[in-house]
């Protein structure tokens, strides 16, 4: 008799009926085999397993090929084999599409089982369904009106971190025209990197939201404007943690909340501004703009052009801090700036000092060791 359970049969019987069929018995077998006919029976029997040596040995004494015995013993494995947790799907269709698990480790999720990771999901994309989340483009499927169309999966859950962060901040009523006094303002700040720590303070006077966070890994993303309700939200990432462009960057995202670029038209998120502006050609109008405000509050793209002009191609240290000195801006921000409009990324670096460790402490903050203090 046969043992097994299940709709696949066990290889012994497909090998109990070719003996039928050539009239051999098991002792024949195992007489063909070389081996004891015990061991031919407990493979009839499906007591035991077809070794890959035994189909080997099967197909030459069945004139077949070995595959045949050994599918035939794969086949049987797998009809026996447990079914897996149906947590394995779910999990591996969200990490398809999403870094669920550096999404974790980040504190922006928590791990538990599938289905409180689902709820979870959505509630941090601020959806009532699990198909609702925004796709990014090479997933199979986009959502219909998604203003966010063109951020891969890091960037598109760094959006919504950001925006997480920002519905538990308490800041006055936004004024377009407070904004655009600040931003002369921040111009005082940029002589020295400690000064930076003023710029969040500054703007949430106006209504403006400033965020730090920390990309995920292999996002290049710098910054965005995104809106919630009708304040600006600015977000940094600090991927380049350079006094050049942080302020780049926040003047950039400034341009944007004082056009409203993105609050009723799709959103881009700025990535790799630094690699950009050398194609600003190129760029949506909206782009261009904002960097030719940036590059213009870093330095006086007037005096700047002429600075190049007089002193290209040699651009000695001296030259350069006396024309910080005159401009009252922090020499890294001049040599950022010649670094991009002449290519010359050699030049200086040593002023391109950090300046987070002196905006964090006054900024709502998520990265870097510090997870902040938001709730799903």
């Amino acid at each position: 008799m046969i043992y097994y359970s299940g709709s696949t049969p066990p290889p012994g019987h497909f090998i109990k009926e070719e003996l039928d069929a050539r009239g051999w018995t098991q002792s024949d077998l195992a007489y063909i085999l070389g081996c004891p006919v015990q061991a031919v029976n407990m493979i009839v029997s499906g007591k035991r397993g077809i070794s890959p040596e035994m189909a080997k040995a099967l197909g030459q004494a069945f004139d077949v090929p070995a595959e045949f015995f050994a599918n035939l013993q794969k086949a049987f494995d797998l009809s026996q084999a447990r079914d897996p947790d149906p947590g394995v799907g779910r999990r591996a269709r969200l990490q398809s599409v999403f870094p669920i698990r550096e999404m974790i480790k980040r504190g922006w999720l928590h791990e538990t089982d599938p289905a409180m990771l689902e709820s979870q999901m959505m509630r941090f994309f601020e959806v009532n369904r699990l198909e609702d989340i925004p796709q990014p483009p090479h997933a199979a499927k986009k959502t219909t009106g998604d203003q966010y169309q063109d951020a891969d999966p890091a960037q598109l859950a760094w959006l919504y971190r950001v925006r997480q962060i920002a519905k538990s901040m308490a800041v006055p009523n936004y004024s377009e025209k407070a904004l655009r006094t600040t931003c002369g303002r921040l111009r005082y700040l940029t002589v020295d990197p400690e000064e930076a720590r003023h710029a969040p303070k500054l703007l949430a006077e106006c209504g403006v939201r400033l965020i730090l966070v920390e990309p995920l890994p292999n996002s290049k993303i710098d910054g965005v404007c995104t809106w919630l309700r009708d304040a600006p939200v600015i977000a940094l990432s600090m991927r380049l943690d350079r006094i050049d462009n942080f302020w780049f960057v926040l003047r950039h995202e400034c341009e944007h909340a004082l056009r409203e670029h993105g609050r009723t038209s799709p959103l881009r998120i700025d990535e790799d501004i630094g690699a950009s502006l050398a194609k600003n050609a190129e760029l949506p109008e909206e782009e261009k703009v904002a960097n030719e405000a940036a590059a213009d509050f870093c330095v006086s793209s007037r005096a700047m052009n002429d600075f190049i002009v007089r002193k290209n191609p040699f651009f000695s240290e001296r030259d350069v801090l006396g024309f910080a000195r005159i401009q009252e801006r922090h020499p890294g921000i001049v040599v950022g700036q010649l670094h991009w409009k002449t290519g010359r990324y050699d030049l200086l670096r040593k002023y391109l000092v950090k300046v987070r460790g002196f905006v964090a402490p006054y900024c709502m903050t998520d990265g870097w060791g510090q997870v902040a203090p938001v709730a799903l």
